[in-house]
């Protein structure tokens, strides 16, 4: 914790995601998908820094613009701190600045990032030494993606995509990101997923069986083999954001013309990642990319979760 102007500042980082894999099963009761997907955090971390204050609120900065993004009641953040000192018993508030570099509405968890980082800070800030047991319980409960970006690494996501299991991961894998100047509504891309789905009816969509993560999936992590893992990249939700944004399908194809193993939207897109074999070939891939005028970050992965940054 540092202190500026005589009042302190607790400084959080939490990491954006990519899903290397994606089986969406059948609606549940509670309206959320099944879900079995593998996770793993790449390196653009979102940067949250907590003041005290007398109520909750929030304001951006970085590289990414969030000037369409709400500072109100309904901001993932503020709900963190909120249901953290609910849970507390703590009668203060906090001021959060939060610098963006995760992609809004990308499909890579920004929001979900912000949300953990929040929960850590203002732990930090209010002294309320919550186990890490109950702050990912409150995590799961603010939404499916916050606690895989509260844990970070790479793991198997399942449910909702919030029931974790640790996945062995060896090396780093070299990501290039293609990132949008639109975001996508992650409830439009499932309902198109359904749509599309009773379009085809159940000759080609038998009763759906409980989702399961592909094993080639695993031993390629495993492994830390670029190649093994392009091979088994997936997604259920690609085809119906492509469907929606059909523009996306040339950036797939111009990352695979330029070197990319393979390349996925990342979650319910529009973030397009694409898998490369080294460094050499994430810069080669940038540069192709960005003479396309297309908007271009390297990441790695995987990377750690949500941690305190001694400033």
């Amino acid at each position: 914790m540092m202190t500026t102007a005589g009042s302190p500042v607790v400084h959080a980082r939490a990491p954006g995601k990519i899903n290397v894999f994606l089986k969406v099963g059948a609606v549940m009761e509670d309206g959320y998908h099944d879900l079995a997907t593998a996770y793993q955090a790449v390196s653009l971390f979102e940067e949250v820094r907590a003041t005290p204050a007398t109520d909750f609120s929030v304001e951006f900065c970085g590289s990414i613009d969030a000037s369409g993004l709400a500072t109100g009641g309904t901001n993932l953040a503020i709900k963190a701190a909120r249901a953290l000192a609910r849970k507390a018993g703590y009668r203060g508030g906090v001021h959060l600045e939060i610098e963006k570099n995760v992609p809004i509405a990308g499909g890579m968890g920004g929001g979900s990032a912000d949300a953990a980082a929040t929960l850590l800070a203002c732990d930090a800030l209010w002294g309320t030494n919550a186990t890490k047991d109950e702050l990912l319980g409150i995590a799961a409960k603010l939404g499916a993606d916050v606690p895989f970006s509260f844990t970070g690494g790479t793991a198997i996501g399942t449910g909702r995509g919030d029931q974790l299991s640790p996945a062995l991961a060896k090396g780093k894998f070299q990501w290039v990101l293609a990132l949008a100047d639109f975001g996508m509504s992650t409830p439009g891309v499932y309902q198109e997923l359904d749509r599309h789905r009773d379009r085809h009816a159940q000759d080609i969509f038998p009763a759906q069986h409980q989702p399961s993560v592909d094993a080639n999936v695993l031993q390629a992590l495993r492994a830390g083999d670029p190649h093994m893992l392009a091979d088994v990249l997936h997604n259920d939700l690609q085809a119906p954001a492509l469907h929606l944004a059909p523009g996306l399908a040339k950036v797939l194809q111009l990352g695979e013309e330029n070197g990319a193993l393979a390349g996925i939207l990342s979650g319910s897109g529009p973030t397009v990642a694409f898998l490369v074999a080294d460094a050499d070939s994430a810069l080669e891939l940038q540069v192709a990319l960005s003479a396309s005028r297309l908007r271009v970050v390297r990441a790695t992965g995987p990377v750690h979760g949500a941690r305190l940054i001694n400033d």
